[in-house]
């Protein structure tokens, strides 16, 4: 099958409890990570994900700060503005923290690729341990849960008043064999308390699916590690090799954290074939704020999860529309993402576009 290679033109750096671990541990780190791709395929079908935060507001330490239930509602609130607490919504005496969010799959689905990504800072108040960065629990929808370890190396940087980290691992058997429903993750590594930086973790699983009744569709994943800040040149990702179909719809998934809503500055720009770059936004997404620590699907915010904040106070998981870009298709995509006055980290990448022809 033919492969869709992804390469970077990177201006700036783009609790062991349960059964058996689902993936190895022996991982090692880095502090940047080139996007490459994870998965492709041109197949009758799409790419939908799961997603949420791990921790949010308690505490407020600024008098400026608006209350903690505001903030949750989608004021613009940062975190830097509060004691950081974690979300906790099992019953598990053994957890400290853990979010659900539901998995939709249309009727007729074949799972054909599932992948958890993970992410927090964890320097805040608290210092947690790095050692800690690559394991979590996953619990499928009525199932109980299990150690899952990342298989791929570990993205960290710790720049001495925070430490982002992005971990992964395939769960492509453990979510192909489950029933539909919600998805709980639990033990990321995450630092409660205050800084001005903030606390921020979350989790995304991502996962591509075949179904006749779909289109076909060009359906990619790409992960890394990549740091962008308001002191270097724009980070930019190039994805070659495209058959987009002209006139096309797609769609572009992007997962990062580090992110504040209302900061303003944090872009997001898509361009074909070396054409002229084009901003994305929509209503959940202001273009000149996209990384406002939401989870949104085409400027809606998604509801079916546990809790369901409107801003998770640093965590981004936002599916954003393409398809106006591909009017006249596609051979390449160039998404550039640029940071005015603070840093965030990207961690992964999924897409699908309507293909132009069978590979």
């Amino acid at each position: 099958m033919r492969r869709l290679a992804l390469f970077g033109v990177l201006v700036v750096a783009l609790f062991a409890i349960g059964p058996r671990p689902l993936a190895s541990a022996a991982v090692g780190e880095a502090s940047s990570i080139p996007f490459a791709e994870r998965y492709h395929a041109v197949q009758h079908g799409g790419v939908v994900r799961a997603a949420n935060s791990v921790i949010t507001c308690g505490r407020a330490v600024l008098s400026s700060a608006p209350t903690c239930e505001d903030a949750q509602g989608g004021a613009a609130a940062l975190g830097g503005q509060y004691e950081m607490a974690y979300i906790d919504v099992d019953s598990d005496p053994n957890t400290y923290n853990s979010s659900r969010a539901e998995l939709r799959l249309p009727s007729g689905s074949r799972v054909t690729h599932a992948r958890l990504y993970w992410g927090a800072n964890i320097r805040v108040g608290e210092h947690k341990p790095p050692q800690d960065n690559g394991r979590v629990l996953i619990a499928e929808p009525g199932g109980q849960y299990k150690e899952l370890l990342a298989d791929s190396v570990i993205g960290h940087r710790d720049t001495g008043d925070q430490a982002a980290f992005f971990a992964s691992a395939d769960v492509t058997e453990l979510v192909r064999w489950s029933e539909p429903g919600y998805w709980t993750v639990a033990q990321i590594n995450v630092a409660m308390g205050h800084s001005e930086a903030g606390g921020w973790g979350g989790w995304t699983l991502v996962v591509a699916y075949e179904n006749p009744a779909e289109p076909l569709r060009e359906i990619a994943l790409w992960d890394g590690f990549v740091t962008v800040d308001g002191q270097s040149a724009l980070a930019d990702v190039r994805l070659p090799d495209l058959e987009a179909a002209a006139g096309g719809h797609g769609s572009l998934g992007v997962v990062a954290g580090g992110g504040d809503v209302g900061r303003g500055g944090d872009t997001v720009t898509v361009r074909t074939d070396g054409g002229r770059a084009t901003s994305l936004g929509d209503d959940a997404n202001p273009v000149t704020d996209v990384m406002n620590s939401t989870i949104a699907d085409h400027g809606l915010a998604v509801g079916a999860r546990e809790p369901a904040h409107a801003n998770t106070l640093g965590f981004d998981s936002d599916v954003l529309d393409v398809s106006g870009m591909l009017a006249d298709g596609a051979g390449a995509l160039g998404v550039g993402f640029g940071s005015a006055d603070h840093d965030y980290q990207l961690g992964a990448l999924f897409l699908q576009v309507d293909a132009a022809s069978q590979p």
